[in-house]
């Protein structure tokens, strides 16, 4: 090993630094979860990111390895849609606000007022209409709108791994994964900040300083050499959003596009590399967007919160049967399931968040509705205490989920689709999804901590390309593809003949029960 790099991945609940070495072998990891913090303003409570906090976490990981690793880089990869601002001595000067706070439709109708109309806006900035603030620029409004001597006192606006770059090297920039992830902030095709930075009067707020994701931010701060003990020389990368961390090894392994990679988790993301960026009819006003790859390509893109709904439904559950047991994979069940058709678990826990955006959530059994909400040990439907069945009826609502984004994402007859993260260890619902995609072979991939592994690929890349300067040949020859050891695997086979009357039955329920 000639040198290591360190990660520093930062999740919504979990914040983890791994270390891999140029071989991109992970060496070590650690992880600690942060509760957000309660803060208020203009009557209305709210939670904030604890970044003092974070921050200390980060800086005391990273001494602590620097004695154990040669570490020559560092990278960094967070979730989307949140931003840290600065003031003018490069101080945070505003609470880092979690995306997941809904402000309320009032605060939405103004914000279309303000800067355009939804439909309009997805076509010119490729960004949904989300629920929420899972926009930056709705972010950025609710502060203006609710914490205007805050806001008055920025002079930098950045995206969440910019601003870690920057704790880490006093260096502000931008680059491609962030501001053009669903942050209304970016114009896709002209490849410039969009017309609602104007409207929003924050085009001066934002870095110049835009450039690859795997390219070198700067070289960490002396005081934090000092206090980590690594080199002065230690180089910081412009950082990447955990998405397209994830998405990149796939990039460098499989060359041509005919893939579409299910990434799952908390959110779960279905992206399709692409060359163009087209809608097809029926996108406009549902949750599918366009990011920008670590290469600066169009990936469409298609989410919904299953990783959350999934772990919901688990603690209704616990609650109700008082054990945190769950039975082992049973097809049987499945196709019981489907063949009484008669019970069905609908989205949206996160009203808005997904690709049925108007349905309400909870579960219909035998014509009786039980909104999530109202689900309690004193009032649940019956299946919820018939486990076997239970899980596969929320197996098979995730698959029927990722069916609609696959498809929204821009699956064709022939492309592979690779699961990772979360959901690859569910085996139920890798086997139903493999049936159900009869003109795709469904893999599961071996990559562990695929979002911190891209961007270590990231850090590799930056300290290859400094001998000769980025942008000069393609980015990806400044990275052995040899390093990229994917292996597929096939799910488990199985038959469930009564699956798709089941999914259509599903869907008309989808449409019929509305979200409030």
């Amino acid at each position: 090993m000639e040198y290591a790099v360190a990660v520093f991945d930062v999740g919504m609940t979990n914040k983890k630094v791994t270390v891999f070495d140029d071989t991109l072998k992970r060496l070590d990891m650690t992880h600690k979860n942060f509760t957000p913090r309660k803060a208020s303003a203009g009557g209305r409570e709210f939670e904030v990111h604890d970044l003092a906090g974070i921050k200390d976490f980060f800086l005391g990981e990273l001494q602590k390895f620097a004695a154990m690793y040669p570490i020559k880089a560092v990278a960094v990869t967070t979730h989307g849609a949140t931003f840290v601002c600065l003031d003018e001595a490069g101080e945070v000067c505003a609470p880092c606000v979690l995306y997941t706070h809904e402000p309320g439709e009032a605060f939405h109708r103004a914000f279309y007022t303000k800067v355009g109309g939804r439909d309009t806006l997805q076509r010119t900035t490729f960004t949904p209409p989300f629920s929420a603030m899972i926009n930056a620029a709705k972010g950025i409004f609710f502060l203006q709108t609710y914490l205007p001597d805050e806001f008055a006192r920025t002079k930098t606006i950045l995206n969440y791994p910019s601003y870690w770059g920057y704790v880490l090297s006093g260096v502000c920039g931008a680059e491609p994964t962030s501001i053009g992830c669903h942050t209304y902030l970016w114009d896709h095709a002209k490849g410039v900040y969009s017309g609602v930075t104007d409207k929003l009067g924050i085009r001066g707020l934002l870095p110049e300083n835009y450039r690859n994701s795997y390219e070198t931010l700067g070289v960490i701060r002396p005081r934090i050499a000092r206090e980590t003990g690594l080199s002065p020389d230690t180089i910081v990368t412009m950082g990447i959003h955990d998405s397209n961390a994830s998405l990149l090894p796939y990039l460098v392994k499989e060359k041509a596009g005919d893939f579409v990679l299910n990434s799952t988790g908390t959110w779960c993301v279905l992206m399709k590399p692409g060359e163009t960026l087209d809608y097809e009819p029926g996108d406009i006003g549902n949750v599918v967007f366009f990011n920008q790859s670590a290469l600066r390509k169009p990936v469409k893109t298609a989410i919904f919160l299953g990783g959350m709904e999934l772990d919901s439904y688990i603690t209704r559950y616990q609650e109700i049967n008082g054990t945190a047991t769950f039975p082992p994979y049973d097809p049987a069940a499945f196709n019981a399931v489907h063949r009484e058709n008669d019970t069905f678990l609908l989205p949206e826990i996160v009203a808005g968040s997904g690709q049925f955006a108007k349905t309400r959530a909870g579960i219909l059994e035998k014509g009786t509705f039980y909104p999530f909400a109202e689900i309690t040990p004193g009032h649940h439907p019956e299946i919820i205490r018939q486990p076997e069945r239970f899980w596969a009826l929320v197996d098979t609502s995730l698959v029927i989920q990722t069916l609609a984004a696959l498809d929204r994402a821009g699956r064709k007859n022939g492309d592979r689709v690779f699961t990772e993260g979360g959901f690859r260890r569910n085996r139920g619902y890798n086997a139903l999804l493999s049936f159900a995609l009869p003109d795709n072979e469904a893999l599961l991939t071996n990559l562990n901590e695929a979002t911190s592994f891209g961007a270590a690929m990231t850090a590799i890349m930056a300290i290859n390309a400094m001998a000769t300067p980025v942008g000069t040949r393609d980015a990806l020859d400044a990275l052995d593809p040899g390093l990229v050891n994917i292996e597929y695997l096939p799910c488990d086979a199985e038959e469930f003949p009564f699956f798709e009357r089941y999914r259509q039955q599903w869907l008309t329920h989808a449409s019929r029960i509305a979200s409030s």
